[in-house]
């Protein structure tokens, strides 16, 4: 992992299956909450093709906006680059010395949210306070 000093801009490096969807949700929720103050990127293991238009669109309606990211690859590279790896959901990264990874499992959805608008709003939701949470302890909040 990068050395960082106290002027140092980390970086956050957020991973899925595909890209397309709550790995971007993550970093454009992070982009909004701490502006230039944190270097954010997001990788899959398999990229989709582009994004995804729900989760876009709901994104957007909380102020953040994915809409012109192009969904990119997993490198070991980019993983040991970062100074946080966040796997969002289930997908399966290899383990690579000296590099630490955390995991965020969304909580599934109530079953009453019966859109699928619904169960994406309510990703959002999740995803953006265990950004803010985040962002907090990058010491960025209020920037």
């Amino acid at each position: 992992m990068n050395s960082q000093d106290s002027t140092a801009q980390p970086t956050v490096l957020f991973v899925c299956n595909t890209n397309g969807g709550k790995s971007q949700m993550a970093a454009a929720l992070l982009r909004r909450a701490a502006g230039d103050g944190v270097r954010v990127e997001s990788a899959g293991l398999i990229p989709a093709h582009h994004v995804n238009e729900l989760a876009a669109d709901v994104v957007l309606e909380a102020g953040a906006d994915m809409r012109a990211e192009v969904p990119s690859a997993l490198t070991e590279e980019r993983l040991r680059a970062a100074d946080r790896v966040i796997i969002v959901g289930e997908a399966r990264i290899p383990e690579l010395e000296g590099v630490e990874m955390e995991r965020w499992i969304p909580a599934p959805a109530p079953k009453e949210l019966a859109t699928e608008r619904e169960r994406m709003e309510f990703l959002r939701d999740d995803l953006a306070a265990r950004v803010a949470s985040l962002n907090e302890g990058l010491g960025q909040a209020g920037s």
